[in-house]
């Protein structure tokens, strides 16, 4: 029951429902609305507090935190899906934290890994090339990058690497069409595994940014005319 009191809270914070700085109301209370024990309450108030998005304090009022000062990157699936529907000035940034990211990374593990995950990345490119599906691509990609992250070294970019992949990958049916821009491109993995393997970070640096550029700026078309609906 914990898991569910959790899940509304957060929700309910991250939607604004419960604004930074407003009391929440009492466990008894909260228990009651819900439906469950107040010991699940408890819990489920120490798992939002260790969040970051609520302050707890032993005999007082829990009150909420601002999530865009006191929040992690895990909380970024939240804020993309908040209620089941997406968010699209949170999918924006995504994608440009993503076009900003990938080449850098790809740039590290040029100079740190080289050719040591040839035969990785190789195999990734196999594997995108060969499935016709372009969810499937989507994930064969995605296993592509997660090489180049280990090769890149950095637990920093590993981090946001696993929480920008638990924000992206809910949504890969949607996003087919849109990145058939880029998983239909196998020449550019081809391009940018060679540069990587090669040591050539410059180099690995542009490939990386002209394989995801193209699907980049198709989507931030998409999530502009998306805002722009009445």
């Amino acid at each position: 029951m914990s898991d569910e009191v959790f899940d509304q809270i957060l929700d309910d914070v991250v939607s604004g429902e419960f604004t930074p700085g407003e009391a929440l109301p009492s466990e008894r209370k909260l228990a009651e609305v819900l439906g469950v024990s107040r010991p699940a309450v408890r819990e489920a108030l120490q798992r939002v507090s260790q969040a970051g998005l609520v302050e707890v304090r032993q005999g007082d009022a829990t009150t909420v935190r601002d999530y865009r000062r006191h929040a992690s990157l895990d909380l970024l699936p939240r804020l993309l899906l908040p209620r089941g529907e997406l968010d699209p000035a949170v999918a924006r940034s995504i994608l440009e934290a993503r076009l900003l990211i990938g080449p850098q990374v790809a740039r590290l593990a040029a100079e740190r890994a080289g050719a040591s995950i040839e035969a990785r990345l190789r195999s990734a490119v196999v594997a995108i090339d060969a499935d016709p599906d372009r969810v499937a691509r989507q994930r064969h990609a995605l296993v592509f990058w997660d090489h180049i992250v280990d090769g890149a070294d950095s637990i920093v970019f590993r981090l946001m690497f696993n929480s920008l992949r638990a924000a992206y990958e809910p949504a890969l049916g949607a996003l087919a069409t849109l990145m058939a821009a880029e998983v239909d491109r196998i020449d550019m993995y081809r391009a940018l595994a060679a540069r990587i393997t090669g040591g050539d970070p410059a180099g690995s640096h542009r490939a990386a940014h002209d394989l995801l550029a193209p699907a980049t700026d198709a989507l931030l078309t998409a999530i502009r005319q998306l805002e722009e609906l009445p």
